[in-house]
């Protein structure tokens, strides 16, 4: 009896140390780095830190053009105002005379816009 428990002792040992070197073959396979989940992991694991990297460069230039849109909005905004102002002035200036072909009223067309007078008394 005992002969018979020693064999299938030597051979549960066999069938297990059978079932490791299986095993073992399996998940060095699975861990392989070129063809395996640990080479997928690996690429994965590349391509997280490529993003956060570009992540970190769009927010970066994000920010700069959120920057400058504000500033940009600012300046407009300046000048609106500047604008508007300037158009509410032209609203207090009077009217101009009627005008008809480049002259106003009480100006003929061959008259000069501006005139010099001499005074007669100092070139004699």
């Amino acid at each position: 009896m005992e002969l018979i428990a020693d064999v299938l002792l030597a051979a549960g040992a066999l069938g297990a140390g059978l079932y490791c070197l299986v095993l073992g073959r399996r998940l060095n396979r699975f861990n392989d780095l070129e063809k395996g989940v640990g080479g997928a992991v690996a690429v994965l694991s590349a391509q997280v830190d490529d993003l956060t990297k570009t992540l970190a460069a769009a927010q970066s230039t994000a920010a700069t053009s959120a920057n400058t849109l504000t500033d940009l909005t600012t300046r407009a905004e300046d000048m609106s105002r500047k604008l508007e102002l300037q158009m509410a002035s032209l609203h207090d200036l009077p009217e101009p005379a009627h005008v008809s072909n480049g002259a106003t009223v009480g100006q003929s067309a061959g008259e000069p816009m501006f005139v010099r007078h001499r005074n007669t008394e100092t070139h004699q």
